[in-house]
């Protein structure tokens, strides 16, 4: 398994192997925020296809209660393995451990990452990785389903922060 930052043809394969909801690609817009210097795009890769990604967003997290708790903390987001057979072999690990070394080299001293509340298996494995509980928020995003119309979700979340040891 390799994993690289996004490129622009990389943004096609994304959406032919790991599909967005709906039929606006979230695989281009978290590109179009690395493009704009507001994050990092990272994809999974084995045997040539890609299998997972995740986005370090040097913006943070938009929720203002996570905002207010976590001032400058960037997020982690977006992170996925797909399909699901390859979950559980370390690929999501080895994202969020390439995701915390982009924050070292830029000296950011701590990350998070928001995870819904009924997602235990996911919850296991951050606490596993270091990430402890900072505060309740809701994850509120849109997204546009197949006829064009924009769907909006509410989740109940956990936003998670790990302190990253220094060089």
């Amino acid at each position: 398994m390799e994993i690289t930052v996004c490129r622009a043809a990389d943004v096609a394969l994304l959406d032919q192997h790991i599909g967005s909801p709906g039929a606006s690609s979230s695989h281009a817009v978290r590109y179009a925020r690395q493009q704009a210097g507001q994050g990092t795009y990272l994809v999974a890769w084995l045997e040539g296809r890609p299998v997972g990604h995740a986005e370090m967003r040097w913006i943070g997290c938009g929720a203002p209660e996570v905002r207010r708790a976590a001032p400058g903390c960037p997020e982690l987001n977006g992170l996925a393995v797909w399909p699901e057979h390859l979950r559980s072999r370390g690929i999501g690990s080895a994202l969020i451990r390439a995701a915390e070394d982009l924050a070292r080299e830029r000296g950011v001293p701590r990350t998070g990452m928001g995870v819904a509340r009924n997602n235990r298996r996911a919850s296991a494995l951050y606490a596993r990785l270091g990430y402890r509980p900072l505060t309740d928020y809701l994850d509120r995003w849109t997204y546009q389903d197949d006829d064009g119309e924009t769907r909006a979700r509410v989740d109940p979340c956990t936003f998670l922060v790990k302190r990253l040891a220094t060089c």
